[in-house]
């Protein structure tokens, strides 16, 4: 859990600068952009330094959950189980993960302090559907930490469908879990795990 949160720190960090991008802009420079905004907001708003959940949630829902394609993180965490599972079980696995993932966001965005994020040359083609943006998030204490996305071309601009940090991807991560609750009870079973985690999860945030 400790490697979730790193990534999705990192992940918060990253986001930022993909906001309000235009659908032609290109991928290494949407993920600069969304970046930028996300660690302003979180430095500069003071609810959301002090922890206002409804200003946090705002936040990753404008600047962060637009710019991620749900369905296909989904379907590549829940892996060959995907391709059996019916519709209505799809929709709600992306329903469940998409929420689990707001509330991790949530919970990293208020842990953005004095982080920045720096670049690497980008090696993309014009003519390439899927890409990689590397960068590094800089630390005032620690090693920097490598961060990558994956993004793919849609017809509604460039979607992040995974992240990595520190060798390792966030599909990946989730992935093994996944298949070892389907594995006992199920793609049922997993998405029962999921809407309770999302419980529990929710429930915190409302003592908080």
């Amino acid at each position: 859990m400790k490697k979730i949160g790193q990534i999705l720190v990192s992940l918060c960090l990253g986001f930022s600068l993909l906001a309000g991008a235009q659908t032609q802009e290109a991928p290494d420079v949407l993920v600069k952009r969304l970046s930028t905004e996300i660690i302003d907001a979180a430095k500069n708003d003071k609810d959301i330094q002090a922890g206002n959940r409804q200003r946090i949630n705002d936040l990753v829902e404008n600047k962060v959950l637009p710019y991620i394609n749900f369905e296909r993180m989904t379907s590549l965490a829940v892996s060959k189980s995907w391709r059996t599972a019916t519709p209505e079980q799809q929709k709600q696995l992306i329903t469940e993960f998409r929420t689990l993932l707001i509330h991790t966001y949530s919970g990293a965005i208020t842990q953005i302090r004095d982080q920045r994020v720096e670049f690497k040359p980008f090696r993309g083609a014009a003519d390439d559907t899927e890409v990689e943006v590397k960068s590094l998030v800089i630390q005032t204490r620690g090693e920097p930490l490598q961060l990558s996305y994956r993004l793919e071309k849609t017809s509604a601009g460039w979607k992040i469908f995974d992240i990595n940090v520190l060798g390792a991807w966030l599909v990946e991560t989730y992935k093994g879990s996944f298949a070892a609750e389907i594995s006992k009870t199920g793609v049922d079973g997993l998405i029962k795990t999921l809407v309770e985690k999302n419980k529990k999860l929710a429930s915190a945030s409302a003592k908080k």
